[in-house]
């Protein structure tokens, strides 16, 4: 989870999987990721170009220090406007969010101007959220931020995941932002547990889809979930994967 204040090139710690086993195997997966993806952790300092938080912050109608700090581990300006773009053309009632920050800004805003919707938000550091509640509501913005710490025991993807609790039924918009990578390369491929909940011309937002762990999330991604297309945006310094879930064949 982020706040508009500027962050470091790490995200913060997350708890780790029970036993020293368990512990040492994430452990050697991170590093020998990391190994691979350290020229795309340098790249990712940059959260985009001036000008393209500038007209991402003129489509919304924010000021210009409505989003201060970008880059590190915070989204940048492809995925945002991915973001206001999919809500402009979805005009979804349901947003879903995993982790939060600076998507939670654009996403709540590009909601307020497109018919309305509700977004939940989810995050594992609680301490921030009701700074980010703070944050939001400087914009008169309403966000349904809910704490989902990490926890054991969870092994498809990653020995942890997310313990979300209030999943809406039905969503229009997934955006997965989060668990950060050093939990675990793999982890956001966890997500798809909420596959099954996304409409029907409902669409997927990936960030960090550039990153070596990513691309093997979308390779799976595409052969267990042929009921999405999904395309990736290599823009940027982080990419961007875009699902969208087809409409069922109407009958003749």
């Amino acid at each position: 989870m982020t706040t508009k204040e500027t962050t470091g090139p790490f995200a913060l710690s997350s708890p780790a999987p029970a036993g020293q086993s368990a512990l040492w195997r994430r452990r050697l997966v991170v590093a020998g990721f990391g190994l691979i993806q350290w020229p795309w952790l340098l790249r990712s300092l940059r959260g985009g170009s001036k000008a393209d938080k500038r007209r991402l912050l003129e489509r919304l109608d924010l000021p210009d220090d409505a989003l201060p700090n970008l880059g590190s581990w915070k989204a940048d300006t492809v995925l945002l406007h991915h973001i206001v773009d999919t809500i402009e053309l979805l005009r979804p009632k349901v947003v879903v969010e995993l982790g939060a920050g600076a998507t939670s800004l654009i996403a709540a805003r590009a909601l307020e101007r497109n018919g309305g919707g509700h977004l939940v938000s989810f995050d594992q550091h609680e301490v921030f959220l009701e700074a980010m509640r703070e944050w939001l509501a400087e914009y008169g913005l309403n966000v349904d931020f809910r704490h989902a710490p990490l926890e054991a025991g969870w092994v498809d993807w990653s020995p942890i995941w997310y313990a979300l609790s209030g999943v809406p039924d039905e969503i229009d918009l997934l955006i997965i932002d989060g668990p950060p990578w050093a939990t675990h390369p793999l982890v956001r491929g966890g997500a798809e547990l909420l596959f099954p909940r996304i409409r029907e011309g409902g669409t997927v937002l990936l960030d960090d889809a550039n990153r070596p762990g990513e691309r093997i999330v979308a390779r799976r991604w595409r052969k267990n979930w042929p009921e999405f297309d999904f395309r990736l945006d290599p823009r940027g310094a982080k990419g961007t994967l875009i699902g969208q879930k087809r409409m069922a064949p109407t009958a003749p």
